[in-house]
């Protein structure tokens, strides 16, 4: 994932930013969508700004609003690989109609996909890593490169939305610009009506917000239009909108606060902590400790998600060597400095187990160990040291050239007489 370059505003200007935010919001009438959007795109925020779109139900009222400001704004559709086939054409439709010039369609990792949600069934046991792996993991980067973002959100449509203005300032430092804030579902549909506005091929089956095809069901008549969104779930949101209340959702995280370093980058970690009394047969995205696992190890086993294991010093990683397989990520744990016989651990995965998955560091890890670790077969890294992120961040670790204990058949000891080392 690509870093972000939005550099951290000192306390003084984020106050005054935040003071421009709350002028924004009082120049504008509270139905002037199409002005708020032109001022944002001419003034606010000119060539820094993208229209996020998941051209659902009420997707056209904004869309048309964009294609009179600028139709060459780059407009984002996050394909999720769960849409409904009406969706898609939807998207054709749209484009046509208005003349939009400029969409991108943004798909999740295919290795993610395959990683985490091999079946395509993740979205029936975990809605929030879902979302996570096909939304808003994607989404992220493109984002990262705007100063702001345009999104169709209402107040009407949630309880949690009910304060939203029209010009948000995020906790990154960029804007959001919500121009159908004060928009009811009537005006909606007035809007896209007497403009003659395509609708969505759901909408008349009773589809009022559209989103993927298994999470998203038809709703009754005077039942809220979002009631059919994640239908029986404690879930609103699909994570990828930063908070304005505290409560709308959790802010998308900048690269650079991700922990995890993997292929070049700090990453967003689909991982959380275990906790203790973890449920073993619904566990999920988790490093289950061994001891754990090896005393509630058929439970583990049968669990259909996805999950890691947690080594800790003292632990013996042979005990579970007929089950590595099991897991997509094994995690060492580093709780000192001083402590090495994490490195151990990391050698057995590597080169007597041929483990596939995942090896990451977590704990103490400096930027002094990681070439250790590195040779030793571990390859993510989980990072809280903040000089250590500037090392990974800028390549500026310690080389290791000199080796008293070799890895593997290709380095040469320091001391000693090559020709004479046993290959096992």
């Amino acid at each position: 994932m690509a870093q972000s370059n939005v550099a951290v505003a000192p306390a003084a200007h984020e106050k005054l930013k935040a003071l421009g935010i709350l002028a924004l919001n009082g120049m504008f009438d509270e139905m002037d969508a199409l002005s708020v959007l032109r001022y944002a795109v001419s003034d606010v925020l000119p060539g820094d700004l993208a229209i996020v779109s998941s051209f659902g139900a009420d997707s056209a009222v904004l869309l048309h609003m964009v294609a009179q400001v600028d139709p060459s704004l780059p407009v984002y559709f996050l394909e999720t690989g769960k849409h409904f086939p009406e969706t898609l054409a939807y998207v054709e439709t749209l484009k046509k109609t208005l003349g939009l010039l400029n969409v991108h369609t943004v798909h999740p990792n295919p290795d993610d996909v395959r990683r985490f949600d091999p079946d395509g069934d993740l979205w029936e046991t975990d809605p929030d890593s879902c979302c996570h792996i096909r939304k808003t993991e994607p989404l992220e980067p493109i984002t990262e490169q705007y100063g702001g973002w345009v999104t169709g959100r209402k107040r009407y449509q949630t309880t949690e939305r009910g304060v939203l203005p029209h010009f948000e300032l995020t906790s990154d430092d960029r804007i959001k610009v919500n121009p159908l804030a004060y928009f009811s579902d009537a005006d909606v549909v007035e809007y896209r009506q007497t403009r003659n506005l395509p609708e969505h091929p759901l909408y008349a089956k009773g589809f009022k917000s559209i989103g993927c095809a298994p999470c998203t069901s038809a709703v009754a008549d005077g039942e809220d239009p979002r009631a059919g969104r994640w239908r029986g779930l404690n879930k609103k949101e699909c994570g990828i909108h930063y908070d304005f209340n505290g409560a709308i959702a959790s802010p998308m995280t900048a690269a650079s606060r991700h922990t995890l370093w993997k292929d070049g980058a700090f990453i967003a970690d689909p991982f959380k902590e275990w906790t203790e009394g973890t449920d073993p047969a619904s566990a999920r995205y988790v490093h289950v400790p061994l001891p754990e696992f090896l005393a509630n190890r058929d439970a583990y086993l049968a669990n259909p998600h996805p999950l890691g294991l947690l080594v800790s010093p003292g632990e013996s990683v042979e005990d579970v060597a007929e089950d590595l397989s099991r897991f997509a990520s094994v995690a060492i744990r580093f709780p000192a400095f001083s402590d090495g016989r994490g490195y151990s651990t990391a050698r057995l995965l590597a080169e007597r187990y041929r483990f596939a998955g995942e090896i990451r560091a977590v704990g103490d890890v400096l930027q002094d160990q990681i070439p250790l670790m590195r040779r030793c077969g571990i390859n993510a890294l989980v990072v809280t040291h903040e000089p250590t992120r500037h090392a990974l961040v800028e390549n500026r670790l310690p080389e290791v050239a000199i080796f008293y204990q070799p890895v593997g058949t290709a380095e040469v000891p320091v001391g000693t007489r090559p020709f004479l080392r046993r290959v096992s």
